[in-house]
């Protein structure tokens, strides 16, 4: 497994940065994580400039951020994390934060987010986004891409549109009809295995199609891509 997407497994195990300002919460985060065998604690950062200088030192698979932190806050290490030339293919960032704002989400979403999380969920759900955004996922928890729905339904900054210059219809037109298709399952929620099964298509094939989506459309995971598909239309709220 190579940067942020590699497969959980027999190879080694998951390797996460903790960056929170509080200690306690990273000692909480750390004890839940270190029980699992796939999964292990790389480093601790107290803040944001120090989550990307450790991130480019430690090279992590996922790295969990807190959004308010001293100095350079979660949102801006994520830009940072996210684009940085020198790590191509680098950690999936899971945003972890006590706060329900919907600023912060689409903040974290347009800053390269590949999963959003509240800090009142249970130990269990955030070793399964964990693993999800380490195959190359990207996660929100239910009750937030109901909104993400609701909000990016109406019409907005976009998030991607393949790549700079590239404007939204142009960029869907460069997709198949197969992978029109898949995109609009993946805005759905459908998971790979899911759309297989509805497709008649193999899991392997499945893959393929959405990385192509991802490609064309310039989308870094499933989440942008459910953003996108609502956003310009190409699903619409009980459609």
């Amino acid at each position: 497994m190579s940067g942020g997407h590699g497969e959980p497994g027999a190879e080694r195990p998951v390797r996460v940065l903790l960056a929170d300002d509080q200690h306690l919460v990273r000692t909480g985060f750390r004890v839940i994580l270190e029980v699992e065998e796939d999964i292990e604690v790389v480093g601790e950062a107290a803040d944001g400039e120090r989550a990307v200088t450790m991130t480019r030192a430690l090279r992590p698979d996922v790295v969990l951020m807190d959004v308010e932190m001293p100095g350079v806050d979660g949102l801006e290490a994520t830009r940072r994390i996210t684009a940085d030339e020198d790590a191509p293919g680098g950690p999936a960032v899971l945003i972890l934060t006590t706060f329900d704002r919907d600023d912060y989400l689409f903040a974290a979403l347009r800053a390269g987010a590949s999963g959003f999380l509240l800090k009142n969920g249970t130990p269990e759900a955030l070793i399964e986004a964990i693993r999800v955004l380490a195959r190359g996922d990207g996660l929100l928890a239910p009750e937030i891409t109901r909104r993400v729905i609701a909000t990016f339904a109406r019409p907005g900054e976009p998030v991607a549109a393949g790549g700079p210059g590239t404007p939204p219809g142009e960029a869907l037109r460069e997709l198949t009809p197969r992978e029109r298709e898949v995109l609009v399952l993946v805005a759905g929620g459908a998971s790979n295995a899911e759309i297989a099964t509805g497709l008649h298509l193999g899991e392997a094939t499945v893959k393929t199609h959405v990385s192509r989506v991802l490609a064309k459309l310039g989308l870094r995971d499933r989440v942008q891509a459910v953003v996108f598909a609502y956003e310009h239309g190409v699903v619409r709220p009980g459609g």
